[in-house]
């Protein structure tokens, strides 16, 4: 289905015509205009995701599955409507709630203000998914520093880190089922777009720095659409094009909670979902949620360039890192392999404290690589001829003994590579074959 976006800019001012609901992201800058692919699943149907009731079973499988499984969808986080508009118990109270919201509005650029839906979803977080929260905080002890690092060298609101929970639960690996990846869940095309290397050994989408820094030029330039960044984070799931339209069906509204009806689904729980993240990582200890301790945290981490392809095992047979450690730092290496490549400088992220044990077996670690290498076994010269394929045509008088006499093979062969289940033959009929000789 034809996708487009057309915005005539004078100023300031655009238009935006779109055939689908579900179109794809655009980002206007004063500068300049370039199409994005969506940044965030879209559900193959219309259909909820869960019911009330499902939700009053948050032990299920789907959410051990969202929390622990590098395999999920990360709209399994999001609300629908049902949590919004349904019966939640009341585990904080509105006044305490109104409250709190108004504490964390007053330090925020995000619009933070009390409305029964929002406490609705608040309840519903805590009491069906707080036993999930120590580990995703013990995640954010290692990436909130770095997020916070990017966030305000783009000039972002620090709050916004949340967002990377309600996309991935800050798993780096993360992977929906239509391909988004990474901790800020980029699709394939976006990743590109944003110069993130896309390859058989290397994702840089999982990349927590590089897909981090990729997610702020990414949210100013929706901030620059917008001017407002609860519109920004909607538009960061549905695309800006969706928002747009929302607000033009609203009747010019610009507050989320009044354009929300006018939205995609999903992106109807989107937003709500950081609300609520950020009201509990605020008031995690009021709230008896205490994180596990982290593996380790950002600031005690080192890179080292690699001046040869090497692998997870062989950095840590001579470090002595633990494989899981090194895989942990290093995400965007898919295979465990860390590729190199002439003019790309792919580095490895170690414990500082054992960073110096790499350096001084450096060519030890080396040498076990090319040992390992030359274990490997080669292809023999007399089978390069192989990839010479020829197709034969069956005379008269052929039968498959003769034929494989001929070019020098075995007629199981032959079968084989012709997926033949006996020895009939047909005048006419074409066979491939590899000659061992013509």
């Amino acid at each position: 289905m034809k996708r487009f976006l057309m915005l005539l800019i004078c100023t300031v001012t655009y238009q935006v015509f779109a055939q689908n609901t579900e179109i794809d992201s655009v980002i206007v800058t004063p500068k300049e205009v370039f199409q994005l692919s969506d940044t965030i699943i879209q559900p193959a149907t219309k259909k909820e995701l869960f019911t009330h009731d499902d939700l009053k079973l948050m032990d299920s499988l789907l959410v051990e599955a969202k929390f622990k499984s590098p395999l999920y969808d990360s709209i399994q986080y999001v609300i629908n409507d049902k949590d919004i508009i349904g019966n939640v118990e009341q585990i904080v109270s509105p006044d305490l709630l109104k409250q709190r919201l108004s504490e964390i509005n007053s330090t925020t650029p995000f619009h933070l203000a009390y409305n029964p839906a929002l406490e609705k979803v608040i309840n519903n977080y805590i009491k069906y998914r707080k036993k999930y929260y120590p580990a995703v905080m013990a995640r954010a002890q290692y990436y909130f520093p770095m997020f916070e690092q990017y966030l305000d060298q783009y000039n972002i609101p620090l709050e916004m880190k949340y967002l990377a929970i309600v996309e991935s639960t800050l798993n780096p690996k993360a992977k929906s089922r239509v391909g988004a990846t990474g901790l800020w869940q980029f699709m394939y095309g976006t990743g590109r777009q944003f110069k993130l290397s896309i390859n058989s050994y290397v994702d840089e989408r999982q990349d927590p720095e590089k897909s981090t820094i990729a997610a702020c030029k990414y949210l100013n330039n929706l901030y620059d659409i917008f001017g407002d960044w609860d519109l920004a984070l909607a538009a960061y799931n549905s695309g800006p094009g969706n928002v747009l339209k929302a607000i033009k069906r609203s009747g010019g509204h610009r507050n989320y909670w009044n354009i929300r009806p006018f939205l995609p689904r999903e992106t109807a729980g989107y937003v709500p979902a950081f609300y609520a993240t950020m009201y509990i990582f605020k008031y995690a200890d009021e709230l008896g949620i205490y994180p596990e301790a982290p593996q380790i945290f950002n600031f005690q981490t080192d890179t080292i360039h690699v001046k040869r392809t090497i692998s997870f095992d062989h950095i840590s047979e001579k470090t002595g890192v633990d494989e899981k450690i090194i895989s942990f730092l290093n995400p965007m290496y898919k295979l465990d392999v860390i590729p190199y490549v002439n003019k790309k400088n792919f580095t490895v992220r170690l414990p500082r404290n054992k960073t110096f044990d790499f350096i001084d077996k450096e060519h030890e670690i080396y040498a076990l690589a090319e040992y390992d290498d030359s274990k490997r076994e080669q292809p023999l010269p007399k089978y390069f001829e192989m990839d010479k394929r020829i197709r034969y045509k069956v005379k008269s008088g052929d039968y498959l003994g003769k034929i494989a006499n001929k070019f020098g093979v075995t007629v199981s062969k032959i079968k084989r590579w012709n997926n033949m289940k006996n020895t009939n033959l047909k005048i006419g009929q074409r066979l491939y074959i590899y000659p061992r000789r013509m």
